[in-house]
């Protein structure tokens, strides 16, 4: 007898059976992949508290737990929908998510450190719509790509202009703000995403040499604030802003230096509690970890940090185009981000302001990493269905 042509394609599910598949969906998802996040974020949770119980007591440790309730929720959800709700959804998350960049630069918008990057919200929470808008990118990429890789034909060059269409709204919007590490992340996504889609090797090459104009630019030009300068400058020489980054920087190389094999102790670092790195909960945060964890304490969050993006790698080789699309995505967007933060905390990468997935404080990049997770499980899900 002929195959199931919905079995067959592991994107699709049976219409006759779609909704209670829908129920045990979450049941199917990769849970390697939700405890790795899990695990991640409560750790993150115990490093704001240290950072910041001397002025804020518990106060941004419950918020943040209560942003990883939320993230979680979100990932739930999306491991439930349909892939079908999915490619349909992603049109309109892709306009939601550029007004929301909109409002970021509106009167609605908020200035912190030079750049124009969050809208206040009641209650004392903040939303960052560039976070959100990673999102976006990886379900706007993927419908827009899919199509010709399901069919395993190379991409033509409409398609490949369609995506950098679609890419460049939220990278153009987010380098207005302006937010070099999130549109360096942006940027990153979608050259990987195109490649991994079969377009001409020309046009990756181009896209990578107009990048890296872009970076010269950032350095020569007026395009970012002299404090975002003096931020990716002063990794290479602190003394350009001895009293600023300069100081920052040099601050977080004691903190991880002072921490040892297995570190002072949670709630005992001396650089951490003595509040003398600005900033730690969010940018930071690794240097806590290095601290008062150790030289073990931190490599853990970095072999976490690796096993999603592995993970989120190996779901992908069995999925169909568009569920790997999404997937490469994802991965591109978590190792990309945490080599950042990483590099910047260890002195090797210059400070961009991207916080560390699921560990930095912060409800945004909480909720974006684990809507990111709920896409992979998603995939992992359909895959098996």
């Amino acid at each position: 007898m002929p195959g199931d042509p919905l079995r067959d394609r592991p994107g699709l599910s049976r219409p006759g059976l779609s909704r209670p598949g829908l129920r045990r969906a979450w049941l199917r998802a990769d849970l390697g992949l939700f405890i790795g996040a899990g695990g991640l974020s409560l750790v993150g949770v115990l490093l704001v508290w240290s950072s910041t119980r001397a002025d804020h007591g518990s106060a941004l440790a419950v918020k943040q737990l209560v942003s990883v309730v939320m993230g979680l929720a979100a990932a739930l959800v999306v491991v439930r929908l349909d892939v079908r709700v999915l490619r349909a959804l992603a049109p309109v998350v892709s306009v939601v998510s550029a007004l929301g960049l909109l409002a970021v630069l509106s009167p609605l918008g908020t200035t912190v450190n030079g750049s124009r990057s969050w809208i206040r919200l009641p209650g004392g929470f903040t939303l960052q719509p560039s976070e959100l808008a990673k999102v976006a990118l990886a379900l706007g990429l993927a419908m827009v790509l899919a199509d010709r890789s399901d069919r395993g034909q190379p991409q033509g060059t409409r398609d490949v202009l369609l995506a950098w269409l679609v890419a460049s709204v939220p990278i153009g919007l987010v380098l207005l703000q302006p937010d070099l590490g999130s549109a360096v992340v942006l940027v990153a996504m979608a050259v990987v995403v195109v490649a991994s889609a079969g377009a001409p090797r020309r046009f990756t090459a181009g896209v990578v040499a107009v990048g890296l104009a872009g970076l010269v630019a950032a350095f020569t030009t007026p395009v970012l604030s002299g404090y975002q300068r003096a931020r990716l400058l002063a990794f290479l020489d602190p003394d350009l802003d001895p009293q600023g980054i300069g100081y920052q920087t040099r601050q977080v190389r004691i903190a991880i230096g002072s921490g040892g094999l297995d570190g002072q102790g949670l709630f005992a670092g001396r650089q951490t509690q003595g509040g003398f790195i600005p900033f730690q909960e969010t940018d930071f945060v690794f240097s806590v970890a290095g601290e008062e964890l150790g030289f073990l304490g931190a490599a853990g969050l970095v072999l976490l940090v690796g096993f999603l993006v592995v993970r989120a790698l190996l779901v992908a080789r069995g999925a169909d185009a568009f569920g790997r699309l999404v997937v490469v995505a994802v991965a591109v967007w978590f190792g990309v981000q945490a080599f950042e933060n990483i590099g910047m905390n260890l002195g090797l990468m210059p400070v961009t302001g991207l916080p560390l997935p699921f560990v930095s404080y912060g409800g945004s990049s909480m909720v974006a990493a684990w809507i990111a997770v709920g896409l992979v499980g998603n995939v992992a899900a359909a895959r098996r269905r």
